[in-house]
């Protein structure tokens, strides 16, 4: 009887603790959403042979609305297009490239390539579920209907001077005639909707000219974007109160385009309207006034970046602009991921949520090299870049940007230490070392329980790196091991998280108070700070971290400090260093009288991209004490810094 009273205690608690962080605004909306969902409401809102009005084609042809005008890709002729080819000649044997990383043969729409799942397209997309043993990953169907491979058709025709228009618009109208309107998995995501609207408006615009867009085709296709962009609309507080992420930004953004680009749709001035000022309290809401982003993820920043161009380059060629909050916040998020980007490669750290996402993939730079989305941000801003020639220059140019023109030649700083205080973000740049940690508090829902995370880059290498986030809807092992402390560079109490995991995208504890900050002191620079977490082990528990880096050398010192753990629990300090790290780098581990802490070697795992693992080396330094002193350095000897390895399992 205790027992029962304990756990419907903790349950209480923990809907209370959710109302608190999500606000009752959020709360009341999702118990009304799921009462519509659950009594049929939402099909009646969203009928599946809703009434039509067939949109002619005229209004298209000759309306005179501004697109996207590709510049010269003159500097770009020299350029290797092997991979491209290699793509297109995959699309054309019904095999496409998932999540940038690996190719999957899928010749329809509802079936899922990981397991062979195949959905009912007659059931209601309410009917649908995001993740089931059954059903598996529902991004794994979402993903080809997203229409992004459209892009490499489209660059291949340019630059080998062909016509692939009809495989295009064959594509686009098997899309149509196999999901019927409102009904299969494809109609479960507005998201989803509104990327695949935009993708085909770009074909559109592209393939203008082309014989095979006779009148009869062209008005299906424009009759299907009403009725999906009706769909987003209606739908669209869902986004903006449920969900308030880059899913909110995407939809409002593609209502104002949508508005903007087809202005004979009946809803088009509403539609444009709302989605300009729904965008504008979107991206001051979600883009913190120092650049940095609610969801913690450089991913996810950069699919920000992407509509943020879009949205500013387009407005500007119709003579439209948008609130100075736009511009602002454009610029300070370019600053943020340029201050912690890697010059050599491109990357950023592998950091918060990857869900593979790059809605416009208009180059064939590596995924996870930023500099093309960075590059032509920067450009339609007018700010200046050292990015160089390259063929990241490539999606500016087909935005109809010139990034010559805000190209800077001089050399960047060799030694400068930033801080994001919004969101907890410390970087120091110290010639081609970069030093980045993340200490934090949350005024919004947070991803993964990673403060005090540390990611070193050296020359181009991410020698200590986060291990990423694979999957969101899989086995509950990889879900626990990617989301959670244990993957991040970082401190664990036993087997507890700094926070505690709920379902699915949910934590409880939020981290609310923590403090950090730079210092120079003796030739060297100094990072200090602090968080209060492990609210389930206790009140008042405290993780202290201070990482002393001398200037211009290869070594750091970190040290970790816990108050107030009750005894008994182990303290680990785990590392996830790159594979080549102990031929090149030394680290070693001192409790605080002095004594060695032996190094062991836990089950690794790094994921680079969405849905991809691959085993990694994972090292854990153990102690009953509240101290840990570590120290990282280049080699001196050539002896092998993993024969002192200990082959435990520390978590299961």
């Amino acid at each position: 009887m205790r027992q029962s009273l304990k756990i419907a205690f903790s349950a209480v608690s923990d809907v209370f603790q959710f109302v608190q962080h999500m606000g009752w605004r959020y709360t009341g909306f999702r118990i009304w959403y799921e009462l519509q969902r659950r009594t049929g409401i939402l099909k009646i809102r969203f009928p599946t042979n809703p009434r039509q009005k067939t949109i002619t084609p005229e209004g298209w042809r000759n309306y005179p609305v501004a697109f996207f005008f590709p510049g010269t890709f003159q500097e770009l002729k020299h350029q290797d297009y092997r991979a491209l080819s290699k793509r297109v000649e995959k699309i054309h044997q019904n095999q496409f490239l998932y999540f940038n990383s690996k190719f999957y043969t899928v010749p329809d729409w509802l079936t899922n390539p990981e397991n062979g799942f195949q959905y009912d397209i007659s059931k209601h997309w309410t009917e649908i579920p995001d993740f089931s043993e059954k059903t598996g990953d529902i991004k794994y169907v979402w993903e080809k209907s997203r229409f992004t491979f459209l892009y490499d058709l489209i660059r291949y025709d340019h630059h080998f001077e062909r016509d692939q228009s009809k495989t295009v618009f064959t594509q686009m109208e098997s899309w149509i005639d196999n999901n019927p309107v409102n009904q299969g998995p494809n109609w479960r995501c507005s998201q989803e909707i509104t990327l695949r609207v935009l993708n085909w408006t770009f074909a559109l615009q592209y393939y203008k000219k082309s014989p095979i867009l006779i009148d009869s085709l062209l008005s299906k296709i424009l009759n299907s974007i009403h009725q999906q962009m009706r769909h987003v609309a209606e739908n669209i507080h869902f986004s903006r109160i449920a969900v308030r992420n880059n899913h909110a930004l995407t939809e409002t953004l593609g209502l104002y385009l949508i508005g903007l680009l087809y202005p004979f749709f009946d809803e088009s001035r509403e539609w444009k309207r709302n989605g300009k000022k729904w965008f504008e309290e979107e991206i001051a809401y979600q883009i913190y006034d120092d650049g940095t982003f609610l969801q913690f993820s450089m991913n996810y920043h950069r699919v920000v970046v992407q509509l943020l161009t879009w949205a500013i380059q387009l407005a500007h060629f119709n003579y439209e602009s948008w609130d100075e909050v736009v511009y602002d916040r454009a610029r300070k998020s370019l600053k943020f991921l340029q201050t912690c980007q890697d010059t050599k490669t491109g990357w950023l750290p592998n950091y918060g949520n990857n869900d593979g996402a790059l809605f416009f993939p208009l180059t064939d730079c590596h995924f996870r090299d930023y500099r093309p989305q960075l590059m032509a941000l920067a450009t339609v801003l007018g700010e200046k870049h050292n990015y160089n020639n390259g063929q990241w220059k490539e999606e500016s140019i087909w935005l109809g940007l010139n990034p010559n023109i805000t190209e800077e030649k001089t050399s960047p700083e060799d030694f400068k230490i930033f801080a994001f205080p919004n969101s907890g973000y410390y970087v120091l740049r110290d010639q081609n070392i970069i030093t980045f940690l993340r200490c934090g508090s949350y005024q919004n829902r947070p991803f993964q329980s990673d403060n005090l995370h540390l990611d070193v880059w050296v020359d181009g290498e991410n020698i200590l790196r986060d291990a990423g986030s694979y999957q969101y809807n899989t086995d509950q092992k990889w879900t626990n091991y990617f989301s959670r402390t244990a993957s991040h560079n970082t401190v664990m109490l036993g087997n507890n998280d700094q926070m505690r995991r709920g379902k699915r995208f949910i934590w409880y504890d939020w981290i609310k108070k923590s403090e950090g900050n730079w210092k120079e002191e003796n030739g060297a620079v100094v990072f200090e700070g602090w968080f209060e977490g492990f609210k389930k082990l206790g009140k008042g528990i405290i993780h202290r971290r201070k990482v002393t880096k001398q200037k211009g050398e290869q070594h750091w010192i970190i040290e970790d400090w816990i108050e107030n753990a009750p005894k008994g629990i182990l303290m680990h300090q785990i590392w996830h260093p790159y594979p080549t790290f102990f031929e090149i780098f030394r680290i070693s581990a001192f409790s605080k009288n002095g004594k060695k802490i032996k190094l062991s070697k836990p089950e690794g795992w790094y994921s680079d991209t969405y849905g991809e693992k691959e085993r990694a080396y994972r090292i854990d330094f153990c102690t009953t004490e509240r101290y840990i002193k570590t120290e990282i350095s280049l080699k001196i000897s050539k002896e092998i810094g993993d024969a002192h390895f200990v082959n435990t399992s520390v978590f299961p």
